[in-house]
């Protein structure tokens, strides 16, 4: 059968592994990009529901007349209403009482009772905890040491001046670490099921690679990756196994709060490996039997214990969407199931296929800062961006990679690890995963939310973009075209609604809203005395209302230009030291969070001596001109220094 193959990263067209972009941060030079080449049973949901009746509701008369007690009983009348077996639970008030019930989620049946006339109110019941949520993984924190990103698992943590584009899972562990009934597949290159922050965490899953194009539609209930390295006579290149699906699985749900390790963001929730990559890839067919597969679908080639919620997919290609994937992907959105896609490597060109589909939440990549990350794809087809990994210098260590799972054998598996700042993990293939990391933990609140809500709320949530922080010459990210396009200022027509904010997707899926948080971008950290610097905070949460700038310290040293109100402002510097200015903003409840960013002032440079008058000034002049002169390239050469920090 003559068949399309997709190819992954070996031929360098899979989101993940395309080949090593040799990159300075600056404008104009190119990002370094992806370095690799051309059980636990399901947990039954139960709901609990707060519901308040209305004074004088007829139900409430019904129920007091048939019960000696004054109290509400209300279960049985209410339960009758939604064709639902509720419970009584504790009565509450003379009108109001808790009702339980299996089979449906609280946010799903709070929503029911709400919409009856009798009902004033119904609101979950959550559990409360003490508030503790950072995990013990040892590398979670920053301050790692050895070959281990010193920023640890920056991407996970709450934003902040330096990494204006985590994503504040912290924030949403507050609202629950995920639900083991929520399943995320993960369409790779299968996993390592002996790696231990793996552990119970793992579906058995299925394994849909063909074994040669005399044998299709072969498959097996061994998802194991047995490591995809090819030799020099491969026709995709000669290259190291890069267990990738292994990578995938950890930053959506490696097992956390287990003292080894890392953090993943879904915690709790249960991944499903589905191995449909190998060497150099893998055929369009084989990747839509395993996304009919993940998604229960009628007709799948094998039956699937643990359909999954949320499909993942860091794979790709140029192209346009070929109609088997536009057709399983409605499908699948019929069916209740998410499909994340990975916007694609290709330095700045138009979203990769599946992604530009219709109804896929494609996934852009962002730098630690929040401007593009230069290999990322872009374009309106977007949904959101997330944090990519970047490593900012040219060579040596990444600094700001996305550490996760993966095993350290070069061609057949051996010893079981974490990618680190050497052999690091940057791609938007690692976007995507904390998409759907979060889009699990959103179902954990909500199961009955459609892909179209989760979309919807994640685009909602979404922190704006920043516009300041890259260095000088990075501008605003224009449309798609034939010519590449490194890192510039995010728009929404070419990365999406935004950043993505975990704690905001989540409370918003459980009917809440997150604490604010205040995030400053500058124009400049170190300026000469008489400069200005522009500091905005347009990145801080969506809900923010109101903001206030102070000078908190050194405010004989400059002055803050505009009103203390605005949302951007101008710090205007006047001598050396050090001025730290305050921000604080509050959302439409009234909640408050601040940050505060130093900037260094450094001393204003020695003007040069004025020429001397009178005869003789032809030598002089060309004297005083020459010193002017090296005083401006000295200044030129401090600036760029400057912009590649």
């Amino acid at each position: 059968m003559n068949r399309h193959r997709r190819t992954l990263g070996l031929a360098a067209l899979l989101c993940a592994l395309g080949p090593v972009h040799a990159a300075a941060p600056a404008a104009g030079a190119t990002e370094r990009g992806p370095r690799l080449r051309a059980v636990a049973p399901a947990e039954p949901l139960q709901a609990r529901v707060i519901v308040k009746l209305r004074s004088g509701a007829p139900l409430l008369r019904a129920a007091a007349a048939s019960q000696a007690a004054p109290r509400p009983r209300l279960a049985a009348a209410l339960g009758a209403r939604l064709g639902l077996a509720l419970r009584d639970g504790r009565a509450l008030g003379p009108r109001t009482q808790a009702v339980h019930a299996a089979g449906i989620g609280s946010q799903a049946l709070a929503r029911q009772l709400a919409a009856q006339p009798d009902v004033e109110w119904a609101v979950v019941s959550r559990r409360r905890t003490v508030a503790a949520v950072v995990p013990d993984d040892p590398l979670f924190g920053a301050g790692q040491r050895g070959s281990m990103p010193a920023a640890g698992q920056w991407y996970l943590r709450a934003p902040d001046n330096t990494a204006v584009s985590a994503t504040n899972a912290l924030g949403a562990w507050t609202f629950g670490t995920g639900a083991p009934s929520v399943t995320v597949a993960v369409l790779d290159t299968g996993v390592r099921f002996d790696h231990p922050d793996l552990a119970g965490k793992l579906h058995p899953g299925r394994d849909f690679v063909s074994g040669t194009d005399d044998t299709p539609g072969d498959s097996d209930a061994d998802a194991t990756d047995p490591g995809d390295w090819t030799g020099a006579g491969s026709p995709c290149g000669a290259g190291d196994s890069s267990w990738h699906g292994t990578q995938v699985a950890g930053l959506i749900a490696a097992a956390s709060d287990n003292a080894i390790g890392m953090a993943g963001a879904g915690r709790d929730v249960m991944v499903l490996p589905v191995r449909v990559l190998g060497q150099c890839g893998g055929f369009d067919d084989d990747i839509v039997a395993g996304m009919r597969w993940a998604g229960g679908l009628a007709g799948a080639s094998a039956p699937n214990p643990h359909p999954a919620q949320v499909i993942n997919m860091s794979l790709g290609a140029p192209g346009t969407c070929e109609p088997v994937y536009a057709d399983t992907i409605a499908e699948l959105a019929a069916a209740g199931v998410a499909v994340v896609v990975a916007a694609g490597n290709d330095v700045g060109t138009a979203v990769a296929s599946p992604a530009n589909c219709a109804g896929a939440i494609a996934v852009g990549g962002v730098r630690h800062i929040g401007s593009k990350v230069g290999y990322s794809n872009i374009g309106p087809q977007v949904a959101i961006a997330a944090p990519a990994g970047n490593c900012v210098n040219t060579s040596g260590a990444c600094l700001y990679p996305l550490l996760t799972t993966t095993n350290l054998g070069a061609t057949t598996a051996s010893t079981n690890g974490y990618s680190d700042s050497l052999n690091y993990s940057v791609g938007t293939s690692f976007s995507a995963p904390l998409v759907a990391g979060t889009a699990a933990l959103m179902l954990s609140q909500d199961p009955t939310l459609t892909p179209a809500a989760l979309r919807a709320l994640l685009q909602s949530t979404a922190r704006p973009f920043p516009t300041l922080g890259a260095a000088a010459g990075v501008a605003a990210c224009q449309a798609p075209g034939s010519t590449e396009q490194i890192e510039c200022y995010c728009t929404t027509s070419t990365c999406g609604a935004g950043l993505l904010d975990a704690a905001a997707a989540v409370a918003a899926a459980a009917g809440g809203s997150a604490p604010p948080v205040a995030v400053i971008t500058a124009s400049a950290d170190t300026v000469a005395a008489g400069t200005s610097v522009q500091l905005d905070a347009g990145s801080s949460s969506r809900a923010v209302v109101a903001q206030l700038w102070e000078i908190v310290d050194g405010a004989e040293r400059a002055r803050l230009r505009n009103a203390p109100d605005a949302a951007s402002t101008v710090l205007d510097t006047s001598e050396a030291g050090t001025v730290t200015v305050r921000l604080t903003v509050t959302d439409a409840g009234g909640v408050q969070a601040s940050s505060t960013r130093s900037v260094t002032i450094t001393a204003a440079p020695a003007a040069p001596a004025p020429a001397p008058a009178g005869g003789g000034g032809g030598a002089s002049s060309a004297l005083w001109l020459a010193l002017l002169a090296l005083a401006s390239v000295s200044l030129r050469r401090a600036g760029s220094a400057r912009s590649r920090r």
